[in-house]
């Protein structure tokens, strides 16, 4: 085990950076190459471990993976597509394939859409021990209701078992807001017969519908109004068309820009630029828990690229910052940066409190436990709720050690705080940080002039 990585007490951060890719346009973009017929070029792929895996699997699924370089942002890469039901031709009779999904949970959940409508094959997904933490049985119960013969251990968790079935489409409401399990049933929607709604009544990253209408697969969205409110959105599909060839560009990971922006805003005199973000308004929920609470970040939009996905550039400057309140309806619109958002109190005037965060719990490590335990151990004032956390401003934290706990989000909210700490922090397992964000270090390095 190596040591811990120590994070001192800064000065200001300043520059300019562009952030890796994101992560979740990348794995999306594996999955939908593979899924399509004829080439996919993929501008941008994020070279990062979880990635890495989702190129290993398509290509074990019978896709062809040519990688044409490093670009200035990311991978430059080609996907030959297995077609539709490349995956049955690749199970052949040569009994049960077994997938090792890795840390992917977008892997882990999104795969099995695609193996479910095979008609034929068998395949056995698992991965590490965090892996085998996180609940499938939310995509097993659709894909079920679909005609799909899926099943997992203890009817909830990870190895998770595929058989390739014929699917029907159904009308499925998402009991849980989430973006994984939309574009599971959406992507064997493609392969059952009819048509497949996913009705959500919480909106949540919309990178798989903007992805399949780009590569012109047969979706509709539906977006409805009650009154002055939002109805439920409907995404619906139709089976016999998969994804065409095009190219698909991927911007700069706002979760990952995320943690250098709060620490611009946390460390007295800091100011910085942060470039080529992805600015996709379903995952860009704390730029408005941020506004809310003072905090001085600019955002300038440009243009979109292939793939439908809009990017701009963020200006992040030291603010006093006031405390707020993060309820059910912003939780899934900012659902990786609610760790932050505690790390943010701790420095804000009042008590700030994150509500309706359940699937908090359900990441790569349990991230309520994980944020509150972290941040006391700083020296912060933190309550775990069952749904959240309730953090009291205390004008910033002592410093001490935090154990990451093999969750790359949490060793990147450990350095962080390490800076704007009054006596630095020590962070246990901040190789876990790999794991989307490989160059993190250095990329903060730089902000400080190192």
């Amino acid at each position: 085990m190596s040591a811990p990585a120590r994070f001192e007490p800064c000065g200001p951060l300043r520059g300019r950076l562009r952030p890796p890719p994101d992560k979740s346009i990348s794995h999306r973009a594996a999955l939908l190459g593979a899924m399509g017929e004829g080439t996919t070029r993929v501008e941008g792929y994020l070279d990062a471990e979880d990635t890495r895996t989702a190129l290993a699997v398509v290509r074990e699924l019978g896709a062809g993976v040519r990688e044409l370089g490093a670009g200035a942002g990311g991978l430059e890469i080609e996907i030959r597509g297995a077609g539709p039901l490349g995956p049955g031709k690749a199970a052949g009779s040569g009994g049960e394939m077994e997938i090792d999904v890795g840390n992917a949970g977008t892997l882990l959940r999104m795969l099995p859409g695609w193996l479910a409508g095979q008609g034929g094959g068998s395949w056995v997904l698992d991965g590490d021990e965090s892996i085998r933490r996180r609940p499938v049985d939310r995509v097993a119960e659709p894909l079920s209701r679909m005609g799909g013969s899926v099943s997992c251990r203890d009817g909830r968790l990870p190895p998770l078992r595929v058989e390739g079935a014929e699917l029907h489409g159904v009308s499925y409401v998402l009991p849980v807001a989430s973006a994984q399990v939309k574009s599971c049933v959406l992507l064997a929607g493609l392969l059952a017969a009819g048509e497949t709604e996913v009705v959500e009544r919480v909106p949540t990253r919309d990178h798989t519908e903007r992805m399949l209408a780009a590569a012109g697969a047969p979706i509709e969205v539906r977006e409805g109004t009650r009154g002055r409110a939002p109805a439920p959105r409907r995404i619906a599909v139709r089976g016999g068309g998969g994804p065409g060839p095009g190219t698909v560009a991927v911007p700069g990971d706002f979760s990952a820009a995320a943690y250098h922006l709060i620490a611009a805003l946390l460390v007295p005199g800091s100011e910085i630029v942060v470039e080529g973000v992805g600015l996709n308004p379903t995952r860009i929920g704390l730029l408005g828990i941020l506004h809310r609470m003072g905090a001085a970040v600019e955002v300038a939009e440009e243009s979109q690229a292939p793939g439908g996905e809009p990017r701009g550039t963020l200006i992040a400057r030291h603010a006093p910052l006031s405390a707020t309140r993060v309820g059910a309806e912003e939780v899934a619109l900012a659902i990786d940066e609610l760790p932050l958002v505690g790390l943010l109190g701790c420095f804000a005037e009042g008590e700030t409190v994150v509500a309706g965060a359940e699937e908090l719990r359900h990441k790569e490590s349990d991230r309520i436990a994980a944020v509150v335990e972290g941040l006391r151990g700083l020296g912060a004032e933190v309550e775990a709720r069952p749904d959240g956390f309730a953090v009291q401003g205390l004008g910033g934290l002592s410093g001490g050690a935090l154990d990451a706990r093999g969750d790359h989000r949490v060793a990147m909210l450990g350095a962080v705080a390490g800076l704007a700490s009054r006596e630095g922090v020590d962070v246990a397992g901040m190789g876990a940080a790999a794991v989307s964000y490989p160059g993190f270090e250095n990329d903060l390095a730089e902000l400080l002039g190192g």
